[in-house]
């Protein structure tokens, strides 16, 4: 069965955080109105009165006629036909589970970078599993793109990925805006776990940073990373892409480098001497790359790709290995 959008398609974004809000910022700049479903009273409420969140993003201001915030699941599912999912992963099955509209009609994007913990499933294959989805009817949105970003319209690019590049191309009229720069892309398995990937390879950089290692040492530390996940991505699941291309090592170098990375982040202060659980603790956002790494080691056991570096962040998250001693080691390992 084809699943073709229509381009009347109505669009609806589950999710209220950064990346959900800018994306609503992006659609409701020329889609006559945008389901958001939104768990926070608080943010709802704002949203209703001010056309603000006043948790993420507080100065992207909405039109509210363009915009139908609700914490009815259901409703905003049944109103759509075009879904985004935009939140952390680890929350996931909690934000779907009031959820009892059927997804069959539906044509679902994730715009989400991580692993289901528990399922060891990539957000596709969790989508295709749980919900008997055909992959011919779900979609990514991938970076290279920070939402702080997105939302003060400074210059982004997007990779929308479907396996009909028609589909693909209707979601991107959707998603078009002056600043933002679309590519497109079939490879569904290769963009959606390069995402999960740089994750990861972010915390190692942000530990790097936080014990002192200086430019150089970052410039190899990256360029493995991006090695490693090249040769992860060609090991298992060989398919003719580019992994030099922006949704993969644009991706992956931005997480690492930029300001506005919470995995970054999150390995920076892990590597300036905080236990994890109090690094965790001081993150007011999800870093995806926590999960990302105890899944990661998980799903590699299927095939068994040398990956010294997501490895060491591993150990480090979740063995007590100590960052210091850790990546001294990994600098002999790194050519």
């Amino acid at each position: 069965m084809e699943y073709k959008i229509d381009a009347n398609a109505r669009c609806a974004v589950i999710g209220y955080g950064t990346w959900a809000t800018a994306l609503v910022g992006v659609l409701a700049a020329h889609e006559a109105r945008v389901g958001w479903y939104v768990r926070n009273p608080e943010v709802l409420e704002s949203l209703r009165t001010e056309g603000r969140n006043l948790r993420y993003l507080n100065d992207l201001e909405f039109d509210r006629d363009r915009i139908a915030p609700s914490d009815d699941l259901n409703e905003v599912v049944r109103n759509a036909d075009i879904i985004l999912m935009a939140v952390p992963s680890a929350y996931l099955k909690t934000f779907l589970e009031p959820l009892t509209e059927s997804l069959q009609d539906k044509f679902v994007i994730s715009a989400i970078k991580g692993i289901v913990p528990g399922d060891y499933k990539t957000v596709v294959e969790y989508l295709h599993d749980r919900y008997e989805l055909s992959y011919r009817q779900i979609g990514l949105i991938t970076g290279p793109t920070h939402a702080e970003e997105v939302s003060r319209g400074r210059l982004s690019y997007l990779t929308v990925v479907c396996t009909d590049p028609d589909n693909a191309r209707l979601i991107g009229q959707k998603l078009a805006a002056p600043y933002i720069h679309l590519t497109y892309s079939a490879d569904l398995y290769g963009t959606e776990y390069a995402a999960i990937l740089k994750n990861i390879y972010a915390l190692a950089a942000g530990m790097a940073i936080g014990l002192g290692y200086g430019d150089n040492f970052l410039a190899v530390l990256i360029s493995n990373s991006a090695a490693e996940m090249t040769r992860f991505l060609e090991e298992s699941y060989p398919d003719t892409r580019d992994t030099q291309a922006s949704a993969y090592l644009g991706d992956l170098l931005v997480t690492c480098y930029s300001i506005h990375s919470r995995n970054r982040r999150l390995g920076l202060l892990i590597g300036r001497g905080s236990s994890v659980k109090t690094a965790l603790s001081e993150m007011t956002m999800v870093a995806e790359g926590y999960f990302a790494a105890d899944c990661i080691r998980h799903i590699n056991f299927r095939h068994k790709v040398a990956m010294p570096i997501a490895e060491m962040v591993y150990r480090v998250l979740y063995e007590g290995a100590s960052a210091r001693k850790s990546m001294k080691a990994l600098t002999q390992k790194l050519v």
